[in-house]
């Protein structure tokens, strides 16, 4: 144990608008060893998401913030290389938040680290298509957006993490999906790999005439992760009875005043007819994870349901990733490879 070193991301400062080098500190500490009834893990894979930069900040949430000092938060998947658990044995691929860090000492009856199913796809994409990013677009799509054939399904940031799995998901269920995304390379990405019926791109001068063109019957459902100018196009075109899950509006993570950020929920609720609208958390449907992800992964092998990830290797590479997350210049879904497995 003597011999193995953790590098580990800790939040150094907080924010003032864009995250600055100097807001993250990377230090190397020994690796501490495993008690009676504790796992070491080895991380192999670190998932990289926009509500990072939201615990960043000093505020109220869903969830704490992170310390000034502490490990960023993260999800990863890890190797489990010793064992002091009847739980696990050496070698389980397990999927946890352990954070920005390359080993972790956790307990081995954690309710927050679960074993990954190999057979299911690729080990990384159980922090993807086959994880918390796939089921917060299967259950915020399907249980709070409702979507009914024939129904159109506009989904904003429709070449990322979720919006990607979001308009794949429309599509089987036999809905028109019209997809949101910024620049020529995506906007193709998005109608011509994942079969979306249309695509605007919100950078290229005039979103709402062409969002409006695309959708001639209104929108059904609208599925927020950017808010900003993007929600401003959409809004006029909500259908009576129209359904906006919001899953987030990155857009507004960077602003220099947290109380600055326009939340989507403000905007929607001003309307003359607000839609029905709410915030989602993946964990609501704890209890239908597995269900959901046997789903998702049937969908993937029959090939109905597409994903792409921008992988990006080496654990100190994750603070400058992170801020091109944020400007988004990832694809699909943004992963750092910590390490291979043994």
């Amino acid at each position: 144990m003597t011999e193995l070193k953790n590098m580990r991301v800790l939040l150094n400062k907080r924010p003032v608008g864009e995250p600055r080098d100097d807001d993250f500190r990377i230090e190397t500490v020994p690796v501490a060893e495993p008690g009676e009834g504790e796992l070491l893990l080895k991380v192999l894979w670190l998932s990289l998401d926009p509500y990072m930069r939201g615990r960043m900040n000093d505020v109220k949430s869903y969830a704490p913030p992170v310390g000034l000092g502490e490990v960023m938060v993260g999800e990863t998947v890890n190797q489990v290389i010793i064992s002091k658990s009847p739980h696990y044995t050496v070698g389980d691929i397990v999927v946890g938040g352990v954070g920005w860090q390359q080993y972790a000492v956790v307990p081995g009856d954690s309710k927050e680290i679960r074993k990954v199913d190999p057979e299911l796809g690729p080990i990384s994409t159980a922090l993807y298509v086959l994880g918390m990013t796939g089921r917060t677009a299967y259950f915020g799509l399907l249980q709070v957006g409702e979507p009914k054939p024939g129904e159109t399904v506009v989904v904003a940031a429709a070449s990322g993490a979720v919006g990607s799995v979001v308009g794949q998901i429309a599509k089987i269920k036999g809905c028109r999906a019209v997809g949101i995304a910024g620049g020529k390379e995506k906007c193709d990405y998005v109608k011509n790999e994942l079969g979306f019926d249309a695509v605007i791109d919100r950078k290229g001068g005039n979103m709402a005439a062409d969002l409006k063109a695309a959708c001639p019957d209104g929108i059904d459902v609208y599925f927020e992760n950017v808010g900003g100018e993007v929600l401003h196009a959409v809004t006029p075109l909500l259908n009576p009875g129209a359904r906006v899950p919001i899953c987030g509006f990155v857009s507004q993570y960077n602003k220099e005043v947290p109380s600055e950020m326009e939340a989507p929920h403000n905007v929607l609720a001003k309307l003359p007819n607000p839609p029905f609208h709410r915030f989602l958390l993946v964990r609501e449907w704890i209890r239908e994870w597995a269900a959901a992800t046997a789903q998702l992964s049937a969908w993937v092998k029959a090939g109905k349901l597409k994903y792409r990830e921008s992988v990006v290797d080496g654990l100190d590479n994750a603070p400058a990733t992170f801020r091109g997350l944020l400007q988004g210049k990832n694809f699909g879904k943004q992963l750092i490879r910590v390490a291979d497995p043994d």
